[in-house]
């Protein structure tokens, strides 16, 4: 009796626990496909580009259509709400078993606990995506942390994890806004000396309703496409004059602390609607599977369709859906997210 009132006492201990794991992530797990046995954990936290949207609705097509195992991460509020651009992002242990971290955040600030999970990720020399605000994914960071800030003045990590990691940081004028959010529309367009990499293959008509960044990435990144910015919000819009093109996909590698190189894929596009872009989807799978070595899968008609309903908010400071929880969109056919619930202002 003795034994089976220590075991009760156990799972009362342990079950909010795990309830609290699960509700404060979403898992798809993997179908057939080539990333059987591979497990990517999403980390969406920005302020303003909809990453909580981007991210859940890239982890399903890896998972559903491609067999990867996919976690994802959220920023949330202390009642475990969606928060867009909070620090607060519980979870990140599940990095110790990842395959690859695939980032959309900006100005984020973890605690030295949570940040470890990441420091101890990178200095295994993991693979890495980065969209649009990763760039300067970090921000606040005190003590011995501190160099992963986006405006790190530490000789030895310079411009932080945006800089050493993706290759570029937010940096104005070099690297920063480029083209007007909502007037000015950007349209992606192949480096003709890249067309056969494989993070091009099938990639055309490349439209993205957030405005373009300029960049500069790291002399050893391969620029795949630049950006065009476009006198409208249509994708056959006429470039606007005295806008020479600028680096808006590339990849690299960076160099960890074990020795090991790890495999990074950047863009400084991927908010909420650019994904509803064919040729933007269809470059972001094509650069996770590269990173993750694995580019002999990758074929130009390779299945990028959504997985369930996904409706995206226009972007905007603060626009994310209110009260929604990572549970809201368990399973393969709850929408990302429920257009019914309201936006935060």
């Amino acid at each position: 009796m003795r034994l089976f009132a220590v075991l009760g006492l156990l799972v009362l201990i342990l079950s909010p626990l795990s309830s609290y794991a699960e509700e404060t992530s979403v898992i798809y797990e993997g179908k057939d496909g080539p990333g059987k046995g591979k497990h990517i954990v999403f980390i969406a936290s920005d302020h303003e580009y909809r990453g909580e949207e981007s991210c859940p609705a890239i982890a399903r097509i890896l998972a559903y259509h491609h067999g990867f195992k996919c976690t994802v991460l959220f920023g949330l509020d202390a009642e475990g709400y969606i928060q867009a651009g909070s620090s607060r992002i519980p979870g990140l242990e599940v990095l110790k078993d990842a395959d690859m971290m695939f980032c959309f955040l900006r100005f984020v600030a973890p605690n030295d606990e949570s940040m470890q999970h990441i420091i101890d990720y990178l200095g295994r020399g993991g693979p890495v995506a980065g969209l649009r605000t990763t760039t300067h994914a970090f921000n606040g960071l005190k003590g011995k942390n501190s160099k992963y800030n986006y405006n790190s003045s530490d000789e030895t990590y310079r411009h932080g994890f945006g800089r050493q990691i993706l290759g570029e940081t937010w940096r104005p004028p070099a690297a920063g806004h480029y083209g007007r959010n909502h007037v000015f529309s950007t349209r992606m367009n192949v480096v003709p000396s890249q067309a056969k990499h494989p993070v091009m293959s099938g990639v055309t008509d490349m439209h993205a309703m957030a405005g373009a960044y300029s960049a500069d990435p790291l002399p050893n990144s391969v620029i795949l496409a630049t950006n065009e910015v476009l006198k409208t919000m249509k994708p056959d819009a006429e470039p606007v004059d005295n806008k020479p093109p600028q680096p808006a996909i590339w990849v690299r590698t960076y160099k960890s602390t074990s020795g090991k190189e790890g495999r990074v894929f950047a863009t400084t596009q991927g908010a909420s609607e650019d994904i509803l872009s064919d040729g933007v989807r269809r470059c972001i799978i094509n650069g996770v599977f590269w990173c993750m070595g694995l580019e002999k899968h990758i074929k130009p008609d390779m299945d990028i369709a959504f997985v369930g309903p996904y409706h995206p908010t226009t972007f905007s400071f603060g626009g994310y859906r209110k009260k929604v929880k990572p549970a809201d969109i368990a399973g393969w056919d709850t929408p990302i997210w429920n257009p019914k619930a309201s936006t935060a202002k």
